[in-house]
């Protein structure tokens, strides 16, 4: 019978422990957001805590994850059912909600991990700054990966205490320049390595 010690035999040993106590925030559920929240369900990160208020479109099956069946959803009910079959003995709690100056803090005020995948600037910046001010979050944003260019350009960097960025700070989907599954992937994975890395207490890039 399938069970959480199954499904996270493969991790790192002296790791499941620690992840399956853990919670996680993930504000975007995109190209980013999607694919960070798989890898951390995949690896039994007990906590998922989920904000958009975004619907799945046609255009987004080229790098979300997301398939046609999910077509008119909200993202978050829409991942809530993928993490559900991915690995369901972990919490997934949902908020559809626009994220704003004015609810940023409180949305995120029980979580000291969130990840920012937004893809609009000034969004990020208004997450980014909100949870700044609280010195005991953890921020794992990313900036720039649009196109098809070499995927060592991707890394992950602390910028200051308490926000890592990853990405390679080309401004995004500019110059007829689109965003694509493979690179949009590869950021992903940088945001979710770090996640796992400041769980595990390890603050180091």
């Amino acid at each position: 019978m399938t069970d959480y010690d199954s499904i996270t035999a493969r991790n790192v040993p002296e790791a499941t422990t620690v992840l399956k106590s853990a919670k996680v925030a993930i504000a975007g559920l995109g190209g980013l957001g999607s694919n960070i929240a798989v890898m951390l369900a995949r690896i039994g990160v007990g906590k998922l805590f989920l904000v958009d208020f975004d619907k799945v479109e046609p255009s987004n099956l080229n790098r979300q994850h997301y398939n046609t069946k999910h077509l008119g959803m909200y993202k978050t009910e829409a991942l809530k059912n993928q993490i559900g079959l991915i690995n369901p003995f972990i919490e997934t709690e949902i908020l559809t909600i626009k994220v704003e100056e004015e609810n940023a803090a409180e949305i995120f005020a029980d979580y000291r991990i969130v990840c920012e995948a937004f893809d609009n600037p000034q969004y990020k910046s208004i997450l980014v700054n909100a949870l700044l001010q609280n010195g005991n979050t953890k921020i794992v944003a990313a900036s720039g990966m649009a196109g098809f260019d070499s995927a060592n350009r991707i890394k992950t960097e602390c910028r200051f205490e308490n926000l890592y960025v990853c990405g390679d700070y080309v401004p995004a989907a500019e110059g007829g320049i689109g965003l694509m599954a493979p690179r949009v992937a590869i950021c992903a994975g940088h945001q979710a390595n770090m996640v796992v890395r400041l769980i595990m207490n390890i603050k180091k890039v």
